[in-house]
């Protein structure tokens, strides 16, 4: 705190909480990517957009970059804060402000965790759709600043679709209410979607208003073993014509071995190559009908080897244990992770290429693959082997990523599907981007940033 632009800024911002321990600056620094030593200058609590509004007035008279922070579950180093900037985290505003049972909305600040949002949401009877396994720990504001997806896109979509109004601290101070919850508003651009998924690099998050729907309908959930990867989208394709799917995820027998290693119960005595769990409207005798006839109808075809239907709430659970422990199960590996997307449509193909791509780029690697299918999102996560050194591994798996990018420039798909672009992908974002996007983008930037304070070196440099 000797450091006397802090000095500054607690005269700017009386009352600000401020840390400046070593312990809080790695914290605060980074995200669950760990390939940058973090190194703030020390991490910034408001408590009001008041302060937030401060908070970057000071930064730009003393031009010291900020980083805004909440939940730091992200995997693509956009909260990470590793040369000397000011983290701003939202984790003291992470209340609900308002409820409007009449537009069906829900008011709150950026900090507050999504599985907190679930439950103010479910007081009312009502449902924030949105969600993933890291409902515990991420932020609204994370999940606004990548546009983040989860397990129920196929039924619900993205954050974009469930955000009804923002309140935003642009790079200057100014306070922005864009949409202001309204249904229908044709006043020209709406400023709130180029917000969504901007990664902080347009300003701060300081409110959202996010729409409520219905509680989900009673669903069941069925884990099927696969025979083979080809099958995938036969499978997908039969559940899809015969039930009203809230989910469908696929994961490697990779993934259920570390899954099972972490805690997991054993779903089948054999070994099974490919698995999906899927979850679907149920709580009739037509639906449950439904479910199995196509289930046998891929038992027929040879698409499916084996399955399990749940018969209660907590055999569900333990199905999506399978998998949503995934991405915890291979923390200590420190894998190197790709997030793609392409059309469904375009699926079968990409899964081809990618798998032979994988096969022959990583052959001494253990390479463990999930995602959304139903959404036409893979996740791949590539291990580290104990003896090899950390950034000669990610050098080589760079270079992977470089093929990889080609072939979804080549059928139109993305480099990050719901993690973001941040300081991983960076590299990869003319594969999904035209230079003509992208100097859009650097525009609308240099509009709500004139000093390049958000966030900087995020998305593009």
């Amino acid at each position: 705190m000797t450091d006397s632009r802090l000095q500054s800024l607690q005269q700017a911002v009386p009352g600000l909480r401020l840390k400046s321990d070593p312990a809080d600056l790695e914290h605060y620094g980074r995200d669950w990517t760990r390939r940058w030593t973090p190194a703030p200058l020390a991490i910034a609590l408001p408590a009001s957009i008041e302060e937030v509004q401060a908070i970057v007035r000071w930064a730009n008279q003393q031009q010291v970059a900020l980083v805004p922070s909440g939940g730091r579950t992200g995997l693509s180093g956009g909260a990470v804060a590793a040369n000397g900037e000011l983290v701003i985290s939202m984790e003291r505003m992470n209340k609900v402000l308002a409820f409007n049972a009449v537009d069906r909305t829900l008011t709150v600040q950026p900090g507050i965790a999504l599985e907190a949002v679930h439950n103010a949401a479910s007081e009312h009877g009502l449902a924030y759709p949105v969600d993933f396994a890291a409902r515990g720990s991420c932020s609204i504001g994370g999940n606004i600043a990548t546009n983040a997806g989860g397990i129920r896109v196929i039924r619900y979509g993205n954050t974009r679709e469930w955000i009804a109004g923002l309140k935003l601290v642009t790079g200057t101070g100014e306070l922005l209410d864009l949409n202001r919850a309204l249904i229908k508003n044709s006043s020209g651009y709406d400023l709130r979607h180029l917000v969504i998924a901007s990664e902080g690099t347009l300003g701060i998050v300081v409110e959202a208003t996010l729409r409520l729907t219905d509680p989900p309908s009673p669903s069941n959930v069925m884990l099927l073993a696969l025979p083979s990867f080809e099958v995938l989208m036969q499978v997908f394709a039969a559940f899809r014509e015969r039930l009203q799917l809230e989910a469908f995820e696929f994961f490697t027998d990779r993934a259920l071995h570390h899954v099972l290693a972490h805690g997991a119960q054993k779903p089948f005595d054999d070994v099974h190559p490919y698995y999906v769990v899927t979850e679907f409207a149920s709580g009739d005798e037509a639906s449950e009908a439904a479910a199995m006839a196509a289930f046998e109808t891929c038992m027929d075809n040879g698409w499916v080897s084996d399955g399990v239907i749940s018969q209660s709430d907590a055999q569900a659970a333990q199905l999506w244990r399978l998998r949503e422990g995934i991405t915890e199960s291979l923390a200590a590996y420190k894998p190197y992770k790709n997030d793609v997307s392409v059309r469904i449509s375009a699926m079968p193909a990409f899964l081809a290429e990618t798998q032979a791509l994988l096969g022959q780029a990583y052959p001494h690697f253990e390479v463990v693959w999930f995602g959304h299918i139903g959404d036409g999102n893979l996740h791949i996560n590539v291990l580290k082997p104990g003896d090899v050194d950390y950034p000669l591994f990610v050098q080589q798996c760079e270079h992977v990523t470089e093929l990889l990018a080609q072939a979804l420039q080549r059928c139109g798909g993305s480099i990050s599907a719901e993690h973001g672009i941040g300081l991983v992908k960076k590299g990869y974002l003319g594969s999904t981007r035209s230079d003509a996007e992208i100097a859009v983008m650097r525009g609308i930037r240099q509009v709500l940033d004139p000093n390049g304070l958000m966030n900087p070196g995020k998305l593009f440099d």
